[in-house]
């Protein structure tokens, strides 16, 4: 059983709702963004979404693009996130990682040399935002043979004639992009995520997590009780870049953001 359905399993049984925050790796450096990652199980996280730094992150918004930016300023590259990952598995082999980036970064490294290392090091999922179904075979066979669940992204406006063609083969949780448009902007209402999940679990029995536009500790307690887990990324880099001097970490840097992951914990636990 994989590590992602091993939790959703778990947290089903305890009556409760995920928590899945995100950082984007190498932001501000790589020293910051491994004491963070190796502290966010302990502060509430069920899950850890990691960002692969990329030029180009056409689906975020500002307040990652500039995450993405620092993340390649201090050196990022594709290996140097999977050694990331690598690092963390030396404390904790229970907690699902999830990749979530670009495809050219892993086309550039080669997609079966990629499968295969990133399974290595650790790595529970993928979600590349710029990979349509219709090109996924460039990536499925690989992450199948390596047991890495493929997350497929739906959004408010795909069609229902659309979701069983996506969700054929989806794996390990479905990501309700909760909004059109980028990350970190307008958040979508209770009524709005109420009337969106029962057309996704008409056709999947996949757990659904919400994200794009959660930034609150209210917002996170809503969308893991409406679906199956909240993503928050935007806030979490948000108060990050909030504790720099000139862009470099400060002794206020890692506490800070452990310390509102654990106030979203602590909502989305109590709904």
């Amino acid at each position: 059983m994989s590590r992602i359905k091993a939790r959703f399993d778990a947290l089903k049984a305890e009556g409760r709702g995920a928590l899945i925050p995100y950082l984007q790796a190498f932001d501000p450096d790589l020293e910051t963004s491994l004491a963070l990652l190796k502290g966010m199980p302990a502060a509430g996280a069920d899950l850890i979404e990691i960002g692969v730094p990329f030029s180009d992150p056409s689906a975020d918004g500002p307040t990652i693009q500039a995450a993405a930016r620092r993340g390649l300023q201090a050196g990022a590259t594709l290996a140097g996130v999977l050694d990331m990952v690598r690092a963390f598995r030396e404390q904790d082999n229970e907690t699902p990682i999830i990749l979530m980036g670009y495809l050219n970064p892993i086309d550039s490294y080669g997609p079966a040399r990629f499968c295969a290392d990133a399974a290595v090091a650790g790595v529970d999922g993928l979600i590349i935002v710029d990979l349509p179904k219709e090109e996924s075979d460039l990536l499925a066979t690989d992450a199948q043979k390596n047991g890495l669940d493929i997350i497929q992204l739906v959004a408010p406006n795909t069609p229902d004639s659309r979701l069983p063609y996506l969700l054929e083969t989806a794996s390990g949780f479905i990501y309700y992009v909760s909004i059109t448009g980028i990350t970190g902007t307008r958040t979508a209402s209770r009524d709005e995520l109420a009337a969106a999940l029962p057309r996704l679990r008409a056709v999947s029995a996949l757990p659904v997590a919400i994200g794009f536009g959660i930034r609150t500790p209210e917002q996170a307690a809503q969308a893991a009780s409406v679906g199956d887990a909240a993503v928050v990324a935007s806030a979490l880099i948000s108060t990050l870049a909030t504790t720099l001097d000139d862009g470099k970490a400060t002794p206020a840097t890692v506490p800070t953001v452990l310390k509102q992951l654990a106030d979203i914990s602590e909502a989305v636990r109590a709904s």
